[in-house]
């Protein structure tokens, strides 16, 4: 009877195969997670750092603190993230070798709460608390504000934000209890009021032609209030 060494050795070739799938396969699982790859998309890493984020992902319950790839979960990696006030939007993933990399995106400020307590308003008009790394220069928001009820002053800090005149100009804005708003200018020491939100396109279209005619006039000095309450007018309190 005559062997056949050919079959044989596809025999003991798949036979190979497998056990180096196998082999490679648990090796690759009970691999340990190093420490992750961080890299913040969109802007510098301003108020969160590279270890801050690192922190995160390890001191999470499901984290990287030792675990092998294959009891990684990478979705509640990135809830934990997300969940970080002054986290965007945040992607967790791994490679074949085993490395995590997270993608961050950063909240954005665009005002900065100053009463009883002190956080940022972000471009969405979120909560934001303050960091312990970076500090951002823009208007604060005083008078009666709370946290909970953010809607008009955002819109306000909107407005500002995208207008290249007055986020030069406006330092500070300011909320009553009646919700009317007023505004502090960086240079000058007369309060704007605003009043209502109502016809804002229109109220801050009149001040930027009242204040062109009073920098020409040389008078911008001489006021202690300039009122954009009414329509079509801007009334003027000397000092």
């Amino acid at each position: 009877m005559r062997v056949n060494y050919g079959y044989i050795k596809v025999l003991i070739l798949l036979g190979l195969l497998v056990f180096l799938y196998a082999f490679t396969n648990a090796r690759n699982k009970s691999r340990v997670v190093a420490k992750p790859i961080v890299e913040f998309l969109g802007s510098d890493n301003l108020y969160l750092t590279h270890d801050n984020v690192s922190k995160l992902l390890i001191q999470n319950p499901s984290g990287l603190n030792n675990d092998s790839k294959d009891i990684i979960d990478l979705n509640e990696l990135e809830s934990a993230l997300n969940s970080n006030p002054m986290v965007k939007n945040a992607e967790v993933y791994m490679s074949v070798n085993g490395e995590v990399s997270a993608e961050i995106v950063q909240k954005r400020p665009i005002a900065r709460v100053y009463t009883n307590a002190s956080y940022y308003i972000d471009d969405e008009g979120s909560y934001m608390p303050l960091s312990a790394n970076y500090s951002a220069r823009v208007a604060l928001v005083t008078g009666t504000v709370y946290k909970t009820k953010l809607d008009r002053v955002y819109e306000i800090a909107k407005v500002i934000d995208q207008d290249k005149f007055l986020k030069q100009h406006v330092i500070e804005i300011s909320q009553d209890p009646d919700k009317n708003i007023s505004l502090r200018l960086r240079k000058y020491d007369f309060k704007l009021y605003i009043g209502s939100l109502d016809k804002l396109e229109k109220k801050i279209s009149n001040f930027k032609a009242f204040y062109k005619k009073a920098i020409k006039d040389k008078t911008i000095n001489t006021f202690s209030s300039v009122n954009l309450r009414f329509d079509n007018q801007v009334i003027c309190t000397k000092k």
